[in-house]
């Protein structure tokens, strides 16, 4: 979510704009900004929050990768 010049979700929803099918995962620590609701509005496939271990990430990558959506994080 933190970058210079531009947030995540703005990138995000750029990047749907151009390509609808993109799968984008976002992954953040905290955010006052977006929560799992609003980043599936935005056409985002996961939202996972950080600290995530290995495995975790691999089984979004897996299921997003399957067109599978997930479930908000715990």
């Amino acid at each position: 979510m933190t970058m210079p010049d531009m947030t995540g979700d703005k990138l995000s929803a750029q990047l749907i704009k151009i390509r609808p099918d993109i799968p984008v995962i976002l992954c953040t620590g905290y955010s006052e900004k977006i929560d799992a609701a609003e980043a599936r509005k935005l056409g985002i496939k996961a939202f996972v929050l950080k600290p995530l271990t290995l495995d975790q990430l691999a089984q979004t990558v897996r299921e997003i990768l399957d067109g599978n959506r997930l479930t908000d994080p715990d």
